[in-house]
């Protein structure tokens, strides 16, 4: 189809999924909904939509440092906006205390389709070059050839960190901090705002530090110290403490997020880049519900807080292997050269 033609038609997708949340709560509708893939519950990630973005930015970025740029930026304003929607999120119940007419929430997703048809517009205005440039011929018919070793390595690590990931999605640490502190929903879309902010700053800084100490050290030497403050979270003894710990693991957490992204599409050729972020996105994806299922198994036999430090733990695990298993990898030579296997 084209990157363009299928960045805009998932877009509409979004705006479809996004007017069923908004008009109706019968369960069928919406789990098929939510299985379009198109409704993003983090700010940096929407599913099919993400991977074609990562595979479009380094061709019109350019290479090297400007690409590290580039994802910086693109994370930062997916942050910013997603800290305005965490604030946003919070409003309706507010302005009904002065006017109780104001329409339930839930109508609010309508802007959904009003935002997916402004996107799919905009998507038809792309610069030709997000194209892959390549000719598919009867004779690919596979998406990955020569870095699907490589990108199978990739997928299998992220979908470790995304496992970890999955026992404190946004919505458990809003459970947790009601349940352990009484902290009130608009307390945490107060916080939540305030954590895109520092993600968004950290976005930049990825990229400044990824063109200094390279794309991998910026991964794993922002990620590590962040999930120790994450298994130090359910150890604060109050509100305020546990909030100040939270924001310092935002602050840092994300900048692995551009550099990842950034490196996948560094390690393999121009024409596999959909393929490459594709597959390592979908492994994010696939693992991701199994954390907060086994979370509450975790919290209802272990202790409160136990999810955080297995998120913790495993997110650590994931970063020792990613160094491990990709420090010999040279990203320079792998845009110009077939990519050698990891070590």
């Amino acid at each position: 189809m084209g990157r363009r033609r299928l960045y805009g038609g998932l877009f509409l997708v979004m705006g479809v999924a996004g007017t069923v949340f908004a008009v109706t709560r019968w369960l069928p509708a919406l789990i098929l909904a939510a299985m379009t893939g198109t409704i993003s519950v983090e700010a940096n990630e929407s599913g099919p939509i993400t991977s074609l973005e990562q595979a479009m930015i380094p061709q019109v970025a350019g290479e090297g440092r400007d690409t590290n740029r580039a994802f910086a930026r693109y994370n930062a304003v997916a942050y910013l906006a997603g800290s305005l929607g965490a604030l946003a999120a919070g409003g309706p119940d507010f302005f009904r205390r002065f006017f109780p007419a104001i329409p339930a929430s839930q109508r609010f997703l309508l802007a959904f389709p009003a935002i997916g048809i402004a996107c799919a517009v905009l998507a038809t205005r792309l610069s030709p070059r997000v194209e892959s440039g390549e000719v598919l011929t009867t004779e690919r018919r596979f998406p990955l050839v020569r870095s699907k070793r490589r990108v199978a390595g990739l997928a299998g690590l992220c979908a470790i960190d995304s496992f970890g990931g999955g026992f404190v999605v946004n919505a458990f640490i809003v459970f947790w901090f009601q349940r352990k502190f009484g902290a009130s929903t608009e307390l945490m879309g107060l916080v939540f705002f305030f954590a895109g902010l520092l993600q968004s700053g950290s976005s930049i800084a990825a990229g400044w530090l990824a063109n200094r100490i390279g794309l991998l050290y910026t991964m794993v030497f922002t990620h590590l110290p962040s999930n120790v403050l994450l298994i130090l979270i359910p150890f604060m003894p109050t509100l305020g403490l546990a909030i100040a710990m939270l924001l310092a693991r935002f602050a840092i957490s994300q900048m692995d997020v551009p550099a990842r992204q950034a490196y996948v599409v560094a390690v393999v050729e121009p024409g596999e880049r959909t393929a490459a972020a594709a597959y390592t996105n979908t492994a994010r994806y696939v693992v991701r519900p199994l954390g907060p299922a086994l979370g509450g198994l975790l919290m209802e036999n272990v202790a409160l807080g136990a999810p955080f430090v297995a998120a913790g733990t495993l997110k650590i695990v994931y970063d020792l292997m990613l160094l491990g298993t990709f420090r010999r990898v040279r990203v320079n030579e792998a845009a110009s050269s077939p990519p050698s296997e990891p070590s």
